[in-house]
């Protein structure tokens, strides 16, 4: 697989794993449908530190590291092997505030895909999403985020819940009527694969080198039902403001954060990102310290995040992810990644083989 996913992830907001930013919807929606499966609220926020009442608040925000162990305890304690893709049905674009509703009132389909590409930070995402056209398909590309505590099980309830959202966000804007031409998936089939397609409604191709929903381009042709430029105008000068909010929410860190992953290939010193952002190096630790954060942390956490996607999506020797992420030597590697991930690099390529065909 070509490290696509570098362009992608910077696209988005750099947050961290701790940043309770996120509106509380993504864990209310499973939590609510685990209740149908006979799963209990306390089951289902095991761990997740946080209060019954405060799920159904608006004011209340979440982490990504919440909404994670949520998601695996959904995954464990769950008995239906579907379960993902049919919580991810229950969403809906009422479910996304002004996000939902600039794709509701767009008045042509093909902007409507931009716009959810380009805000998509505003829908509190588990995965970078990506879309084009070609041979005649519209084509999502849907790749988890990466995680030391997003194991293979986890990585396909990610993937599966993702189509289901996806799937109930065109139905809603485009028609009740849409689906999918084929999903390509990049594990590989499980023992009731011959079930998928029935569920999904369209064949279902394992282990394939992106996780896709492919779906007829016709669909962008037709003329939404609801659609408003004076209204989706409106709404995309709000969800414009909800990003400049969430820029502001996630502080001095997040600017650090993105000056590092945009400039990858040529890590920047502490020196440089102070210059970059017009402070001086001991204001900038003052600062980071205040965020309950230091450089340090914040270029391991991206080291991290990278060695994860390295190892579960590309082919590239460990020496090689070693270099590319600037150690001195391959064994400091291994010991970083054995702190981050409780595995060694080689253990955990070898357990992401389930999930990914190129691994």
């Amino acid at each position: 697989m070509s490290l696509r996913f570098n362009e992608l992830a910077q696209r988005r907001l750099r947050t961290g794993p701790e940043d309770k930013v996120y509106q509380v919807v993504k864990l209310a929606r499973v939590i609510d449908a685990l209740a149908v499966e006979g799963i209990s609220v306390e089951n289902a926020l095991a761990g997740v530190r946080i209060s019954r009442n405060a799920t159904s608040s608006p004011a209340t925000r979440v982490s990504l590291n919440q909404i994670i162990e949520c998601y695996r305890n959904a995954n464990k304690l769950c008995r239906n092997p579907h379960f993902a893709y049919s919580a991810g049905l229950r969403f809906h674009v009422t479910d996304y505030g002004m996000y939902g509703f600039a794709m509701l009132s767009s008045t042509n389909y093909r902007r409507t895909m931009q716009f959810a590409v380009k805000y998509h930070q505003l829908a509190t995402p588990l995965a970078e999403i990506d879309f084009k056209e070609a041979g005649g398909c519209g084509i999502w590309t849907f790749t988890p985020m990466a995680h030391p505590r997003i194991d293979a099980s986890l990585y396909r309830f990610l993937v599966e819940m993702q189509f289901g959202i996806t799937v109930s966000l065109h139905r809603d804007f485009i028609g009740s009527s849409f689906a999918g031409r084929e999903l390509h998936v990049t594990y590989g089939a499980p023992d009731d694969a011959p079930k998928y397609s029935e569920m999904f409604g369209c064949p279902v191709l394992f282990r394939q080198s992106e996780n896709q929903l492919r779906f007829d381009a016709a669909w962008l042709d037709c003329t939404p039902k609801l659609g408003s430029e004076i209204t989706y105008l409106a709404v995309v000068e709000l969800c414009d403001r909800l990003m400049e909010d969430l820029q502001l929410r996630l502080g001095l860190a997040g600017k650090v954060r993105q000056l590092l992953l945009t400039n990858l290939l040529r890590p920047l010193s502490f020196s440089d990102v102070a210059s970059n952002l017009n402070m001086s190096a001991r204001t900038l630790r003052r600062k980071l310290r205040e965020e309950k954060t230091s450089f340090r942390n914040l270029v391991d956490e991206l080291r991290m995040e990278m060695a994860i996607r390295y190892l579960r999506e590309t082919d590239l020797t460990v020496e090689h992810i070693s270099g590319s992420l600037g150690f001195s030597d391959v064994a400091s590697f291994r010991q970083a990644f054995r702190r981050w991930t409780k595995v060694a690099p080689h253990k955990f390529r070898q357990m992401s083989g389930e999930t990914s065909a190129s691994a």
